[in-house]
């Protein structure tokens, strides 16, 4: 065929080969946290650049990981992972910011995502609406674990993902604009307990339970939509978090593999 093949050895988008990625990879939006992540690296050389996706690849405490960018929101998440996919990585941990829906996540703070509800549109291509968009339980334990270590304040609990920042969240638009039932939305979402909005969790973990991967996600607290504070604070704190984490997972991995089962839980423990 003439045309572009995705499953070609180098992947369209991110442009990346099978030699290029660890199994672990971290999903930030922004191109531009890259070196914020990787300066937290033992070693780290940047692999690929094309579009939104930028990819990198090393080592923390001698444990492989990768990171590639995804750009903002579901539909360029979901190439990242696609492509990601298919040259090996089976572990995904979207690294982002959040804005909090509840007061007692304070800007700062961290959200580890424990499901997502898909108030975005791509994982409605991939699967029916009412399969769950559910993390990892391995993934969620190593977030735990690494922001317990980091001594970190962090949430876990359940996240919006939408499609759009403004009308999606329930923000006005453009000279005031305000969608229908965005007046209830916040309210509505924080009754039923949730816990922050962004844009990638549903889709990142959608997929990868479609695909029989693992995927979690940790985001600083930018926004409280309760108190009305906003900052760009917290953002090496997800960075940190998820790398340290990957590295809990290749123990827990290891943990799993010496006591012949088929998954981590708590009775196989930590060192």
């Amino acid at each position: 065929m003439d045309s572009e093949d995705p499953n070609d050895e180098e992947q369209y988008h991110l442009e990346v080969g099978p030699d290029d990625v660890a199994e672990t990879v971290l999903l930030p939006g922004n191109p531009e946290r890259l070196g914020k992540i990787t300066d937290e690296w033992d070693r780290s050389e940047e692999v690929a650049s094309h579009r939104e996706y930028r990819t990198a690849t090393g080592a923390v405490d001698g444990t492989p990981i990768s990171v590639t960018s995804t750009g903002i929101g579901g539909p360029s998440a979901a190439i990242a992972v696609e492509e990601l996919a298919r040259v090996g990585a089976d572990t995904f941990i979207r690294v982002g910011s959040c804005g909090a829906i509840r007061e007692e996540a304070s800007v700062g703070d961290l959200v580890i995502t424990r499901g997502a509800v898909r108030q975005e549109g791509t994982s409605d291509e991939y699967v029916r609406e009412d399969y769950p968009a559910v993390a990892d339980h391995a993934v969620v334990a190593a977030l735990v674990a690494a922001a317990e270590r980091l001594d970190y304040d962090y949430h876990v609990g359940l996240t919006c993902s939408t499609d759009s920042f403004y009308a999606g969240q329930g923000r006005p638009g453009f000279e005031g604009f305000e969608a229908r039932g965005s007046d209830d939305l916040v309210e509505e979402l924080r009754a039923a307990n949730v816990l922050n909005f962004e844009m990638e969790a549903a889709t990142i973990l959608t997929l990868a339970n479609v695909y029989g991967l693992r995927a979690g996600a940790v985001c600083s607290v930018y926004a409280n939509r309760v108190t009305g504070e906003f900052r760009t604070e917290g953002e090496r704190k997800a960075a940190k978090t998820a790398s340290l984490a990957t590295v809990l997972l290749a123990e827990m991995d290891e943990r799993v593999e010496e006591a012949g089962a088929q998954e981590w839980h708590a009775g196989l423990g930590l060192k």
